[in-house]
């Protein structure tokens, strides 16, 4: 039996960042939460209800957006970004998903420790965290499957 292995030649980025190093993004809203709730809101995690704005619909309705939901979004974005970066597979990405693995082991002592992250805004963050953990690490796992071929 022999083994095929793939071994890609220098300088081919499959991720498109070229080997440069980005921190994790979600640590972004970590940072936001908490600096908005300790500083803006006084430690109370209720306020991340309160309205930023209002947009008026064609329906005659007006939208309310919160603080939380603003935020949440912000959320949103940086885990699709941060869901592209785990496509890559140079080595800097290793470091990156050890450095996520932190942030949402920083986000779960938080919430557990923390009354200020006792909100449903910093539940899903921590949520998108885990998310963007399990999902480098698969997507990872996943491609270098398929850079060894065993025949």
């Amino acid at each position: 039996m022999t083994e095929t292995v793939y071994i890609p030649p220098q300088g081919n980025n499959r991720g498109g960042h070229n080997g440069r190093f980005i921190p994790p993004l979600l640590i972004l809203p970590f940072l936001a939460y908490n600096l908005v709730v300790f500083t803006l809101f006084g430690g109370n995690p209720v306020n991340w209800g309160a309205g930023l704005f209002a947009l008026p619909m064609p329906s005659g309705v007006s939208w309310a957006v919160s603080a939380g939901d603003f935020l949440l979004v912000v959320g949103i974005i940086c885990l699709f970004i941060e869901v592209l970066k785990s496509t890559n597979s140079a080595r800097a990405s290793i470091m990156e998903h050890m450095l996520s693995m932190v942030v949402f082991v920083a986000f779960l002592i938080e919430f557990l420790l923390v009354g200020a992250a006792s909100s449903s805004v910093f539940f899903l963050l921590m949520v998108m965290s885990l998310i963007d953990v399990v999902a480098g690490f698969t997507v990872s796992i996943t491609s270098a499957s398929r850079d060894v071929s065993m025949n």
